[in-house]
C-alpha cells in the first residue's frame, strides 16, 4: 500500500468544472455536459495565445504554461493525456510541418536500423523480434514486477504533480503508464515489412502479442494500484491506431485468433480494480466495437464519422453487463472544424448531444486540430462547449 497521499490532499477544494468532471465520470447526472478527454489539442501557435490572451510569441517561449491557460479558458474540465508541447511539433504558427521535420519508420525516412538490425525484409522484423524485442519484454516484465511498489509511487507523484499544475477547476485523469496493451509494431518496424512479416508468420505475431500481454499484466496490475490507492480517476482511455479509413489494418479474423485473447487478458487487472477503460478510435472501428466491448471496454473517443463510425449507433450499444457505455463525442477534426462553416461546427456539437448518451457523455474534439483551421471555427465550438456546459441538454 502506498504511503503517498495522492487526490486526497485535493479534497474538499474541487472547483465547478472538475467536480462535473468527476460527477461525469462516475456516471452520474449532469446539469451541464462535461467538456475533457485529452483537452482541446489546437496546434496552431496563434489559437492557443489568442485564445488565452497571450501575445503572439508566448507559447514557444512558455509553452506549458499558454497551452494550460488556453485550456482553461476554452473551459475544458477534464485531461488525461498532458502534451503541452506537442504543438511545437508544428514549425511555426501556422504552416505546420515543412521539409525540416524529421521522418521516420511511417513517414518516408528511409532504411529503418534497430539495434544494428536493418529492416529490409520480412525477415529482418522476425529476427529484431526473436533476438531482441522478446529477451527484453521478458526482463522488462521482471523488473516491472520487482520495482513495483516503486512504479506506484512514481505514477501517484507524477499525476499529483500536474494536478497541482492545473490547480482546482481543471481534473488530470490517468493516462501515461496506465495502459499496458499488446500493440502493431507498424510504427517501430515500418508498415511494409511489419505487415508482411504479420501475413507470414503469424506464428511469431502471436508471440509478439503473447510476450506484449505478459508485461502489460504486470503494467496493469501497477497502474490499478495506482489509481485506487492514489484516488484518481478511474477511468483510463487505451490509444493505439488499428484501422484506417477502410477499416482494420488487417484481416479482424486474424485478430480474433492472435490479438484480442491476449488484449483481454492484459486489461484483466485494469477491470477487476474497477476502472473503466474506453478506445480511442481512428480509422472505421466498426468491426472491433464488438469484439473490444466484449473484452471489458467501456466506452469510446474520438470517432471519424466521415469513415463509417456510426456514433448514434454505438451510442446506443451497452457495456458487457449491460449498463451504458462512456462516450466523447468529438467535433471533427478532419471535416468540420478545417472545412466547415461556425454554423456547421454548431450543428455538429448539437448532434453529438442529441444522439450521445443520457449520462456519461464528454464533448471534445476527435483528435489533435491541425494548423490552418479558421479561427471562428474553433470560436464557435468552444462557445458552443460553454453553451453545453452551463445550459446543459434543456
Amino acid at each position: 500500500m502506498s504511503d503517498v497521499a495522492g487526490y486526497g490532499e485535493f479534497d474538499g477544494r474541487w472547483a465547478a468544472n472538475a467536480r462535473l468532471a468527476w460527477d461525469t465520470l462516475a456516471m452520474r447526472p449532469t446539469r451541464g455536459l462535461c467538456v475533457g478527454g485529452f483537452g482541446i489539442n489546437d496546434m496552431q501557435w496563434s489559437h492557443l495565445e489568442d485564445f488565452s490572451g497571450n501575445p503572439r510569441g508566448s507559447y514557444e517561449r512558455e509553452p506549458a504554461r499558454v497551452y494550460r491557460e488556453f485550456q482553461l479558458a476554452a473551459g475544458v474540465c477534464f485531461i488525461d493525456q498532458w502534451i503541452p508541447e506537442n504543438p511545437l511539433s508544428m514549425r511555426g504558427q501556422e504552416q505546420g510541418y515543412d521539409d525540416s521535420t524529421r521522418l521516420g519508420a511511417t513517414t518516408g525516412g528511409g532504411t529503418v536500423v534497430r539495434d544494428g538490425i536493418a529492416i529490409e525484409s520480412p525477415e529482418a522484423v522476425v529476427q529484431h523480434l526473436e533476438q531482441v524485442v522478446f529477451p527484453r519484454l521478458t526482463q522488462e516484465k521482471g523488473a516491472l514486477a520487482a520495482r513495483a511498489d516503486e512504479e506506484v509511487r512514481r505514477r501517484i507523484e507524477r499525476e499529483v504533480a500536474v494536478q497541482r499544475l492545473f490547480g482546482m477547476d481543471l481534473l488530470k485523469g490517468p493516462y501515461e503508464g496506465f495502459q499496458g496493451k499488446p500493440c502493431l509494431l507498424y510504427s517501430f518496424y515500418g508498415y511494409a515489412n511489419y505487415f508482411m512479416a504479420y501475413a507470414l508468420y503469424p506464428e511469431v505475431i502471436e508471440r509478439s502479442f503473447r510476450l506484449q500481454a505478459d508485461r502489460a499484466e504486470v503494467e496493469n496490475r501497477i497502474a490499478a494500484r495506482a489509481i485506487v490507492e492514489g484516488g484518481l480517476p478511474r477511468m483510463v482511455r487505451l490509444d493505439h491506431d488499428m484501422a484506417d479509413s477502410r477499416g482494420t489494418l488487417v484481416d479482424i479474423r486474424t485478430l480474433d485468433a492472435l490479438w484480442f485473447p491476449h488484449f483481454a487478458r492484459a486489461i484483466r487487472p485494469l477491470l477487476e480494480a474497477g476502472v473503466r477503460l474506453i478506445w480511442h478510435c481512428d480509422g472505421n472501428l466498426m468491426a472491433m466495437v464488438p469484439r473490444l466491448i466484449e473484452c471489458g471496454i467501456g466506452g469510446f473517443q474520438g470517432f471519424q464519422y466521415e469513415d463509417g463510425m456510426d456514433y448514434e449507433r454505438i451510442c446506443r450499444m451497452t457495456t458487457r453487463d449491460g449498463d451504458g457505455l462512456f462516450i466523447i463525442g468529438g467535433v471533427s477534426v478532419t471535416r468540420t472544424l478545417p472545412y466547415g462553416t461556425p454554423a456547421a461546427v454548431r450543428r455538429e456539437i448539437d448532434w453529438l448531444v442529441e444522439k450521445g448518451p443520457p449520462v456519461g457523455l464528454m464533448l471534445g474534439c476527435s483528435s489533435s486540430i491541425a494548423p490552418g483551421v479558421p479561427r471562428e471555427n474553433i470560436e464557435a465550438m468552444i462557445e458552443g462547449f460553454r453553451h453545453y456546459r452551463e445550459r446543459g441538454r434543456g
